[in-house]
């Protein structure tokens, strides 16, 4: 199935290294899209739905246990499962556009590229737990490592965010790679920007792909 389902079904992931901003970008993006009458829905990885949110705990909180590293890959992976067919497919289906922080190529950025695990296998996990449900664009809030781990203060660091800075280079690395590898997806946004630049030059890439897919607001299409 393609990005889109009925007509104005569109999706849209944010990816980047940790402290690029993608949460608040998500809902401004959410808020701007709203007031051109598009019908938006958002939601985040791992979570979005209960049994995503339970799995959260497991692979983000401070007091997660040791995970191996497919340990680790396929409680993302089941998270992202449920989330596909509970609540991406039939957004999509019913002609919105959906809005989702992180997704599968998450998974290949840090436990692919980040803890070495093979890129061709979890590609082809990927492809089997979302059906192949790609997004329409992806856009990729890139920062310097050091820059976007200085961001976060340390009481609010999760599982992930605590890894090195070494980790945390071979992540950033990998969404480069990938959005060479696949670049009519992927949009790259200065994320060391001010927040009001960021959300300008998101809206910029998104209305551009919008226009390009021939996506328009509702109450333009049944004008």
């Amino acid at each position: 199935m393609s990005a889109a389902g009925k007509p104005g079904g569109f999706f849209i992931t944010f990816e980047g290294p940790e402290g690029g901003g993608k949460s608040t970008q998500v809902h401004r993006l959410a808020a701007r899209l709203a007031a051109e009458g598009f019908v938006v829905w958002t939601t985040r990885e791992p979570g979005g739905t209960r049994a995503g949110e339970m799995i959260r705990p497991l692979v983000l909180g401070s007091s997660a246990p040791e995970l191996s590293a497919w340990a680790e890959a396929l409680l993302f992976s089941a998270a992202r499962a449920q989330l596909v067919e509970e609540v991406i497919r039939p957004r999509l289906d019913r002609g919105e556009i959906v809005l989702c922080d992180r997704y599968s190529d998450s998974t290949l950025a840090y436990q692919g590229y980040g803890r070495g695990l093979d890129l061709v296998e979890l590609g082809r996990l990927q492809s089997a737990i979302t059906q192949e449900l790609k997004p329409g664009l992806t856009l990729l809030l890139n920062l310097a490592v050091t820059a976007g781990l200085a961001r976060i203060p340390s009481m609010a660091k999760d599982r992930l965010d605590r890894e090195t800075v070494a980790f945390h280079e071979r992540v950033a690395a990998g969404y480069r790679q990938m959005a060479l590898e696949e670049p009519d997806r992927w949009r790259e946004v200065d994320a060391a920007a001010g927040p009001d630049e960021v959300a300008a030059a998101i809206f910029i890439e998104v209305e551009r792909s919008l226009a390009q897919a021939g996506i328009r607001p509702a109450e333009r299409r049944s004008a």
